[in-house]
Order: structure tokens, then sequence, then C-alpha cells
């Protein structure tokens, strides 16, 4: 028996509906006590998964809402047990009252994704397909909800699968033969899966190595927009995002501190800083400024090196320049493109983007640019890594699959082999939940909101 949970799954703003979802042994019977289907029919006599209309009303019997309720009957609901969902008009003073009925019936405020963990206790969801459920969430592009989305069909558990039971025969076979010597058993002979092992470390080191693009799907891409004063960053922040977020002036110095805000450029998403000007200063509270621009330089995976074309090029540019081509990604914008340009070519190894911050000219280049030094994996979706947990459980089973396969080469006894494949097993094992610890379960749902 397990307790019933209950949720508001939908904001905490006026909405056209509003959801209030149950989990949990008691579930239908707690609607049965609120909810009365306009057929006169109890929900308990209802058919799973059918949208019933009728009346919800508090213990008193007052009105409070003309709704819609539905269950499923565990095990075939989303967490395996009883469900029951109330669709309310979106008042958060109803679903609030609503809500505080059913607390009064014996239900509890669920937790951070405890309706997920319950569909992956129970069974119904691998850890991996759980995980996909909160990216999916707080998806930032196109992209990366169609990676969760691949996830939450167990795109990534598949392959995982598939290795875990070609391990599996191996292991099977090897304790076969030495556990039954008298029976008519092929003989064991580690060579014969040599090509087993070749195939599953090409398959494991392929995902491994989308985490990379995994981490800038989910976290986006950290990028520094850097330059002397005045040389044109805040005007360019403002025309990326399409509205004024940096106070523009003619004063040099006027960013003092770093700005950042999230920005899409086709298929990516940016985390971009606006940093103060780069200069020698005596201003203390500008040289702290300065500073931190220095500083979110050297972390930016993207450094766009702002030039004032209609200016020679100074020492203090070619340094910035040059902190842009030691950066992971970097791009040189001369800005100022509508006025008379002066500083000449720019002598770099990176892209170059003439552009005005002031007529729009020149930004769709500078987009496309950026685009094209994050260019998409030709991956199938879902199969994207997104996560330190997945990438970990992944590298493990990579490393013990290696080890495999170099005690076969240098002529190991089968036991010694199958020790790292029945390693390579177990952290597959956590990739997917099959062993994963409990503390690490309950971090991994603290992230989920709550209602989901």
């Amino acid at each position: 028996m397990s307790d019933t949970i209950a949720a508001i799954a939908t904001g905490a703003q006026v909405s056209a509906i509003g959801i209030i979802r149950l989990s949990g042994d008691r579930a239908i019977n707690i609607v049965d006590s609120l909810f009365f289907p306009a057929s006169g029919k109890a929900m308990r006599d209802s058919e799973s998964r059918k949208l019933i209309y009728g009346s919800l009303r508090d213990r008193k019997g007052d009105l409070l809402d003309l709704c819609l309720c539905t269950i499923s009957r565990g095990p075939n609901s989303y967490t395996g047990e009883d469900t029951a969902e109330l669709q309310c008009h979106g008042s958060p003073v109803v679903l609030r009252a609503a809500l505080e009925e059913i607390f009064a019936l014996g239900a509890r405020q669920a937790g951070p994704g405890e309706f997920t963990k319950r569909a992956f206790l129970s069974g119904r969801m691998e850890l991996t397909a759980a995980e996909a459920v909160a990216d999916m969430i707080d998806a930032e592009s196109v992209e990366c909800a169609k990676n969760a989305a691949g996830q939450l069909s167990g795109a990534i558990d598949r392959k995982a699968e598939d290795i875990y039971s070609a391990l599996t025969d191996i292991s099977s076979h090897y304790h076969a033969v030495l556990d039954y010597p008298d029976e008519d058993i092929e003989d064991f002979r580690l060579e014969a899966y040599r090509g087993a092992l070749e195939e599953a470390i090409r398959t494991l080191r392929a995902l491994l190595a989308t985490f990379d693009r995994g981490k800038l799907m989910h976290s986006g891409i950290p990028a520094a927009i850097v330059g002397r004063p005045n040389a044109g960053k805040s005007s360019l922040l403002n025309a990326l995002l399409g509205y004024d977020r940096a106070i523009v002036t003619a004063v040099p110095g006027t960013t003092r501190d770093t700005i950042e805000e999230k920005l899409r450029i086709g298929s990516i998403c940016l985390r971009l800083t606006d940093t103060a000007g780069i200069r020698a200063t005596e201003d203390e509270v500008e040289r702290i400024g300065v500073q931190r621009s220095r500083s979110a330089m050297e972390q930016a995976m993207l450094v766009l090196a702002v030039i004032d074309g209609s200016r020679e090029l100074s020492g203090e540019d070619r340094e910035i320049i040059a902190a842009a081509e030691a950066a992971p990604h970097g791009l040189v914008v001369l800005s100022k493109h509508d006025l008379a340009q002066c500083s000449g070519p720019v002598d770099t190894c990176l892209p170059v983007v003439e552009l005005s911050a002031v007529t729009g000219e020149g930004i769709d280049r500078l987009e496309k640019a950026i685009s094209d030094l994050f260019p998409v994996p030709q991956v199938p979706a879902g199969e994207i890594l997104t996560n330190a947990r997945q990438a970990e459980a992944v590298k493990r089973a990579l490393d013990y699959l290696n080890a495999a396969l170099e005690a076969m080469c240098t002529g190991a006894t089968p036991d010694i082999v199958l020790t790292e494949t029945e390693g390579a097993m177990s952290a597959l094992g956590e990739l997917s939940g099959r062993t994963v610890r409990e503390d690490v379960t309950n971090r991994i749902f603290q992230r989920f909101c709550v209602g989901k």
C-alpha cells in the first residue's frame, strides 16, 4: 500500500485550464468524494483514460467548479499506481481550494518530481527517460526538446540494453561452462567474443562523444562580448536581443559590470554576457568591472571581440583579438559599419563580421557565423547525452570494456576479462537506473517541478 500524493500540475498564474493530479491507492476514492459525474456514475465505475464531465464540490457539498476528470488504474498508468486527474478552469483560487479538500481526505502534497519518481520505481520508466522529462520541461531550443523526446522514448536505453545483453551472453556462457562441466555446452572461447566487445566499445565511444554538445544544449553556450570602451558592445547585445537591455551612451565606461542574457540563435542557446570595456583605468569601480570582463572572457566558450571599425586598431584591440583567438571559439566583430571605416583589414585567423548595430546591417551574418561554429551533430534525436551522470556511467562502462579488450589481446585468462565486462554491465545498469543508488535517485528528482 502506498500513500496518495496530490499536486497542482500547472502554473501558479491564471490560465485556461488548471490540472490537479493524484497518485496512490486512494486516488480514485478521493476524487469520488469530491467529483460527481453528470451521468450519475461514480468515477470508480468509469473506464480508464476517459474524460468525464461533472461537478467538483467541497466536503460540505458546495460547488467549486464544473470540470473534467479522468482516472487510470495501475499498473497501466503513468506512475504504475491508480491515478486521477482533475482538469478545472485555471483559477489558482479554485485549484488551491480543491487541493485543500483533497489533502483533508488523506492525500499529501507531492514533492518535486514525485510522480515521475514513482513511475521509475514501479518500472514504468527507465532513469534516462525520467531525466528526459525534466529536460523536456526545461528545454530552451527545439533541438533540446527533440533530444529529450527521443530519450523519453528510450533511445539511449536501447543502445545500453543491446550492449548489456551482449555482455550478459558472454558472462552467462562462461559461467555455464564453469558451473556445469558435464553438460553438453559449447566450449567457451574468449576470442569468439572479440567482435562483440569491439562493437560495444565503438557504440559507447560515439555516445560519449555527444556529451560536449549535450552540455551546450542543456546549459547554453557561455559567450562573452568583449572590447574597448565605446566599441559598440552594448549596442550589439541590444541588437541581438531585439530590445534595449543595456544602457548605451557616448560616455566611455558606461557599462561597469557584466550583464547576462539568454539568446536563441538558430538551434543553439547562448548565455550572452556584455562586459565592461577593457582598458587601463584608475577608477576603482571600473577597474573591478574590467577584471570581471577578463574573467568572463576566460570562462567563455565563445568570445565575440568587438572592434570599433570607425577607428584605427590599437594595441588593446589586438590584445582583445588575441584573447578571442585563444578561446575555444572566437569571432571578430567590426562594429559601426554605418560610419566611415578606418580600422583597415584585421590580421586574424578568426572569422570577421562587419555590422552596424544601429541599422541592423550584418546582424544576420553574425548569427550565421555563430551557428556555423556550433553545427548540429548528425546524431539521431535522443542519442545525445545531456548530463554528467549519464556521461560518467558511459565513461566507466567504456573504461571497463577497453580494459577487457586489452586483457583479451594480452592473453589474460577468461576470468580476468569477465571481471572487466561485469564492471561494464554494472556501469550500464547505473545509466538506465537498473542498479542506481537511492541517494542518486533522490538527487535526480529534486530538480523536477512539483506536479510532474
